[in-house]
Order: C-alpha cells, then structure tokens, then sequence
C-alpha cells in the first residue's frame, strides 16, 4: 500500500479516488472547490488538503485527473503546485485528457526535478470509473510505468504502456475520433428508424448482435430513444478533446473529415444549450431539423 494524492474530484476524479481508498492505500485528495473533498473525505476517509502541494507532501504516487491544459498547469506548478511538494522519485501520473504538448513539458519539468511522469488518460466514462473498469493508456519511460501500474489497476480494466511521454494522449486522441463516429452513425440510425416507424428496442436488439453492435449501441441506446441526456461525458469536454485531435492532426499531417464534421454537429448541440448533456446527445440534433 502507499500513500497517494489524487487531485481533481469530479465525476471521474472522486470515484477513482475511493477506489484507491477502497484499496488500502493511504490518500490525500485536493479539489478546487474545498467542499467536494470534504465530502470526499466524510465518505471514503483519508484527508483533504488546502493544495497541490500540501496534498503531494510525502505522496509516491500523485494521481491528476481535472478540466483542461490550463487546469493541469496550475495543479502541477507554482508554489502551491504538486511538483513543489513531491520529494524525488515519487511519481505523477495524469488521467486528464490533454494536448500532448503540455504534456511533454510538464512531463520535461518533472524529469528535471526528479520526478517521474506518466500521462495516463481514461476511456469508459463515469459508469467506467464507479465500477473500476476504466480503459487507461498510458505514456511515459517504462520504469515509471511500472511503478504507478499496480496502483492504477483498482480502477482499471486494462493499463497498457503505449510508448514514450505523450503517446498515452495520442492513444486517447485515437479514442476520442472513433467515438465521434461511431456515436453520429448511431444517432443517424436511431432517427432513422423512429421516421421509418420501427421499435428501436426491437431493431437494437438485432443489429446489436451483428456487426453494428457497439458500446454506444448497448449503453445509450435506450437514453438516447428517450431523449435523456442529463449524465455522461458533457458535449462540451467532448469538444475541448476534439479540438486536441484537430490541433494535432494538423501538426502530423492525418486527414479527420468526419471529425471535424462530427465537432461542428457538436457545437450545434451547444447552440441547442446542451454544452452539459452526453455525447449522445448528437440525436437530438437531428430531431429539431
């Protein structure tokens, strides 16, 4: 067991969190809004810490996992920041979905101040982080990875190594563009058959088994029919992580058509006000036309 520092306690952040709790190891959460934590804290024990810093104070492991670029930066430096409270040889791991630039500096200021750092964004939502089922990937040198995995694996379905420092948000960048397909088909296929008449449970039920079948399919199939969209991964997180994929498909030169018209589509769901509902929230788009 060790002591660990987990900073960022939203939906996936407090779940992920008490599962380490859950684990046996000893945790010190931060979050921005100091009332979450102690929330946190009443519900999983542990202690809750006024900073980064204090919160990484004699942590091996600090595990991160808030909004944005900038959101990192500002737990990770400064003063206040977990780097400022790490001793050398702990290791920092971030589960936030962010560009891999602003990793690979952070990731460059931590090796200078001896300090191990692996980027380690997540797949499989909120439902993934309650139930420890979570689909982590990972970038970083091996030896860092090694050591935070055992750690990682209380939340995780599978952990996996990608390569050097970075190329965990590259694989998350992967991620992200095969969802923003698959979930426009599916609410095109959705809104078809409800024009054409059919039982979307029955017409589910079949094609799920064939080669249409999905995890969108079998999860939000039914949310969709319904219209619910009050939970999930916001539209707006969505298209902060499809602008990451844009951004960098422009640096390496890889054509994404269909995600940057899939990122349009998400940004008439904003104009619709649903900048807070689920990615599957694309369907409704399509019933106001």
């Amino acid at each position: 067991m060790a002591r660990v520092a987990f900073l960022g306690l939203g939906v996936m952040g407090y779940p992920m969190a008490g599962h380490l709790a859950r684990a046996g190891h000893e945790v010190t959460v931060y979050n921005r809004t100091a009332t979450r934590a102690g929330a946190w804290v009443a519900e999983h024990g542990g202690r809750a810490a006024a900073t980064p810093r204090a919160a990484a104070d004699g942590a091996a492991f600090v595990m991160a996992c808030v909004g944005n670029d900038d959101d990192l930066r500002a737990v990770c430096t400064g003063a206040d920041g977990a780097f400022a409270g790490m001793a050398q040889g702990a290791v920092f791991v971030d589960h936030t979905t962010v560009s891999a630039a602003v990793t690979r500096d952070l990731a460059a200021q931590a090796e200078a101040a001896g300090l191990g750092y692996v980027d380690a964004p997540v797949s499989g939502g909120q439902a993934g982080a309650e139930n420890g089922q979570l689909s982590i990937m990972c970038g970083g040198a091996q030896d860092a990875f090694d050591r935070a995995e055992p750690v990682m694996a209380v939340y995780a379905k599978i952990c996996r190594r990608m390569g050097d420092t970075g190329a965990g948000q590259l694989a998350k960048m992967c991620n992200q563009i095969a969802i923003a397909g698959v979930v426009q088909g599916l609410a095109e296929s959705l809104s078809f058959a409800e024009r054409a008449g059919l039982s979307i449970p029955d017409l589910v039920e079949v094609i799920s088994q064939g080669a249409a079948g999905s995890w969108q399919m079998q999860n939000r199939h039914a949310t969709m029919a319904k219209g619910e969209f009050e939970f999930g991964f916001a539209v707006d997180w969505m298209r902060k992580d499809l602008g990451i994929c844009l951004a960098t498909a422009d640096e390496n030169g890889a054509s994404l058509p269909l995600t940057a018209l899939v990122d349009q589509f998400y940004k008439d769901v904003q104009n619709m006000g649903g900048g807070r509902w689920d990615t599957s929230s694309l369907i409704a788009r399509l019933r106001a036309r």
